[in-house]
């Protein structure tokens, strides 16, 4: 088993949960971002410590981070070697695909575990230079999880 490189929590409030974050156990953060993911706005942070990194998220209703019903823990990140297979052996595994990015243009996956009650991510290794250019600049090579 490869480490899961981060930890999500998908959040009402992206400022206050980083300040809250910050203030208990002292997590320093990179500078927030906001994106878009088909018709769906998000802002996105990662900690400046790790891997493990902490990743917060607050999202749209209706997107893969809406967090209506209150904020929550979303899912671990694992780098794939390849995606499309990985996708296919997590669901044989029993973890079902909830959620493909492939089809926007983006190369990570979210796989449901209802018994944890939250989501495995899989995100292509071919993103994973750009990932430490932005989050982590002369971060090391993290491995991907075998599957």
């Amino acid at each position: 088993m490869s480490n899961f490189y981060h930890l999500c929590f998908a959040v009402q409030d992206l400022d206050r949960a980083t300040t809250d974050l910050t203030r208990a156990v002292g997590v320093r953060w990179s500078p927030v971002r906001e994106g878009t993911l088909g018709d769906w706005s998000y802002r996105i942070v990662f900690s400046v410590e790790g891997p493990p990194f902490f990743e917060v998220i607050q999202g749209d209703p209706g997107s893969p981070w809406d967090a209506t019903d209150g904020s929550r823990f979303d899912h671990l990140g694992y780098w794939a070697s390849d995606v499309g297979t990985g996708k296919q052996r997590l669901a044989k595994r029993g973890a079902p695909l909830e959620f493909d990015a492939c089809p926007y243009g983006r190369s990570f996956t979210y796989h449901r575990l209802d018994s944890i009650g939250a989501r495995v991510e899989l995100v292509d290794i071919a993103a994973q230079e750009g990932f430490l250019r932005t989050w982590q600049p002369g971060g090391a090579p993290m491995p991907p999880l075998e599957l």
